[in-house]
């Protein structure tokens, strides 16, 4: 049993399509396997048009096994995938390696070279080959799920709307990373986030969310965005985890959650008015996470 889809993000379309797969592998008795792509086929198709991404592999994977999947199976696309014809796409990948007997897609899946397959192909070619399919669509709550609908969401810093689409919030992971230490020197030490592939950045301003290191959950007031109070260049994530000055997270992978979006970027006539304002931003944040 089959779920296909490049499922960046892995919204509430792509959890009702899984449990639309899941439903159908415990009625055939068969485990249940996501089949998704990597690297997304815009960045080898059109690199220039390629979309910026919602969740990285590691944790694409981990949110299609809660979806229901038993299993992931990544086809990594290049070029010879690419020019694959959609006949030969199904034959190869789906009949002859996984040995499909039941396939679920999204209604508007393509696939094949120059997208040339649909899924009225999938259909005939099933009936040839011995499998079923299911065109599933992606539609909730009067609007279409779709993963560019939470990029556009996510640049406009609507975060809690963003969660809404996914049925989480959105989250970013990577690497602590040293930065101007400026933080610890106004009194809130920050985890720099280095971030991993080229993902959606939410856009300028303080969130309240959550980072996570080592499986444990701590609540955080995020900044995002280049730091013009003292001059800064570079677009930065850094989260301060609230009432905490003793975690050394530098070189940790860390995963950082947004819950909801306070402000947007600011500078002050002076530095007691970014103080004022910081403590402000943390007893908001406290407030708003503490009965998550």
């Amino acid at each position: 049993m089959l779920c296909i889809g490049v499922f960046d993000g892995v919204h509430r379309g792509h959890r009702a399509l899984l449990a639309e797969g899941r439903r159908q592998a415990d009625a055939l008795g068969l485990p249940l396997t996501a089949v998704t792509f990597s690297p997304h086929p815009m960045s080898v198709v059109g690199p220039h048009h390629a979309p910026r991404s919602l969740s990285t592999l590691e944790h694409r994977r981990a949110l299609l096994l809660e979806a229901g999947a038993d299993d992931v199976d990544v086809l990594a696309f290049d070029e010879a995938m690419s020019a694959l014809s959609p006949e030969d796409f199904i034959v190869r990948e789906l009949v002859d390696r996984l040995g499909a007997r039941a396939v679920v897609v999204g209604e508007d899946f393509r696939f094949g070279h120059r997208a040339g397959g649909t899924v009225d192909t999938l259909r005939s070619a099933g009936e040839r080959l011995g499998f079923t399919v299911t065109g599933v669509g992606l539609v909730g709550d009067g609007e279409r799920w779709s993963s560019t609908r939470v990029r556009a969401l996510l640049d406009e810093g609507s975060v809690t709307e963003a969660a809404d689409h996914l049925g989480r919030p959105y989250a970013l992971d990577g690497t602590v990373v040293h930065g101007d230490h400026r933080g610890r020197e106004l009194g809130y030490p920050t985890a720099n986030l280095a971030w991993d592939d080229e993902p959606v950045i939410p856009a300028d301003g303080v969130y309240a969310g959550w980072l996570t290191v080592a499986g444990e959950r701590h609540p955080c007031a995020i900044s995002v965005g280049t730091n013009p109070q003292f001059d800064g260049r570079e677009r930065r994530v850094e989260s301060y985890v609230l009432d905490r000055d003793d975690l050394d997270l530098y070189g940790l992978r860390v995963r950082v959650e947004f819950v909801e979006r306070l402000r947007g970027q600011m500078t002050f006539e002076s530095l007691d008015g970014l103080l004022d304002q910081m403590a402000t931003d943390v007893d908001r944040s406290r407030s708003l996470l503490s009965g998550a």
